[in-house]
């Protein structure tokens, strides 16, 4: 099975091809997501939520980004894997955005990496595209700054920041980025700056004209009661899990399990 690489994703886009990217964090669900056929997995810093429990992404540390990413890219044989620079690894130089972006490649095992931001980024995007590392982008509701923007809120809903976001999207084509996150902005923004981009954008809750969509793995396969607006559903794992533990527990403390057919002879 062959790897993908950036070139087989923009081709897809060349080609028409919608683009399906999902979040990993361990082994296990890497491989099953792998075996599925998906062609991008983002080893996200929601991790720092959907996994270590924390009420935002901003505790996540590069050693977390490191550790999650090795364990998603030894389950995987042919998603390309993006690891995502987390929140302080890149935004005080662009030196030290390099810096982490290669340890994140050469320790964590990633082939590309994902930042935050607009045209304040490009110096950092320009040296991480020197050291020979693929870049993807990130521009509407970006979860690192969500202090900033009050909360988890929609952003681009006026022309004047619509047409910010556009600018800002330019800006990065012309940094160098791959592709595109766009997160969390009105469909019709979304699908004017796909259309003007040379590159994927890969969409979470910004309408159906992106190149690609993303979701978190967990949300889609409902791990959690917490459902957003974009978050379509296609499992209620919770539900599942919760019938199954709940069946266990019985069968132990009824004496059903294990019976002899479960046990050494």
């Amino acid at each position: 099975m062959k790897k993908k690489t950036v070139l087989d994703i923009l081709d897809m886009m060349k080609k028409g091809e919608k683009i399906t990217m999902l979040t990993a964090y361990d082994f296990v669900m890497a491989s099953i997501l792998d075996e599925a056929g998906t062609d991008m997995l983002l080893v996200g810093d929601t991790m720092g939520m959907v996994v270590l429990g924390n009420p935002n992404t901003l505790a996540v540390t590069l050693e977390d980004s490191i550790r999650h990413t090795q364990a998603v890219a030894r389950g995987v044989k042919q998603a390309m894997v993006i690891g995502d620079l987390p929140f302080g690894t890149f935004q005080v130089s662009a030196e030290e955005a390099v810096r982490n972006s290669i340890k994140l490649v050469q320790i964590g095992n990633a082939e590309a990496i994902k930042l935050e931001g607009g045209s304040e980024r490009s110096a950092a995007i320009k040296g991480i595209l020197d050291a020979g590392i693929p870049v993807m982008g990130h521009l509407g509701l970006t979860p690192q700054s969500f202090h900033k923007f009050g909360g988890f809120k929609v952003q681009g809903k006026t022309k004047e920041a619509a047409q910010f976001l556009l600018e800002e999207a330019k800006q990065l084509e012309e940094s160098g980025i791959f592709s595109l996150v766009l997160e969390a902005i009105p469909w019709q923004v979304a699908k004017e700056i796909t259309e003007a981009l040379s590159v994927p954008t890969i969409g979470i809750g910004a309408g159906p004209h992106c190149d690609g969509q993303v979701l978190v793995t967990y949300d889609m396969l409902g791990y959690f009661d917490f459902k957003a607006k974009f978050v379509k559903r296609y499992l209620d794992l919770k539900g599942q899990i919760l019938k199954a533990v709940q069946e266990y527990n019985r069968e132990v403390r009824e004496n059903i399990f294990p019976d002899l057919s479960y046990s050494y002879d």
